[in-house]
């Protein structure tokens, strides 16, 4: 499994999308504010996600 970076897009719990803001040793911290209907569904607006449950959708381009 390959591990997100700070900037990526990744995916996870059914569909949730979010943009990497910190790598930490076991999980990433991100932003899901990045999802269009992120006000909608009335979530926070960072969330920790263990490295086994996400898939990266999209690097960085840094």
């Amino acid at each position: 499994m390959k591990k997100a970076e700070v900037g990526n897009i990744i995916e996870f719990r059914e569909g949730l999308r979010g943009v990497v803001e910190k790598v930490n040793e076991n999980s990433v911290i991100v932003d899901l504010t990045y999802m269009d209907n992120y006000r909608d569904l009335e979530l926070d607006q960072r969330t920790v996600v263990n490295h086994k449950n996400y898939k990266v959708i999209k690097e960085s381009a840094i």
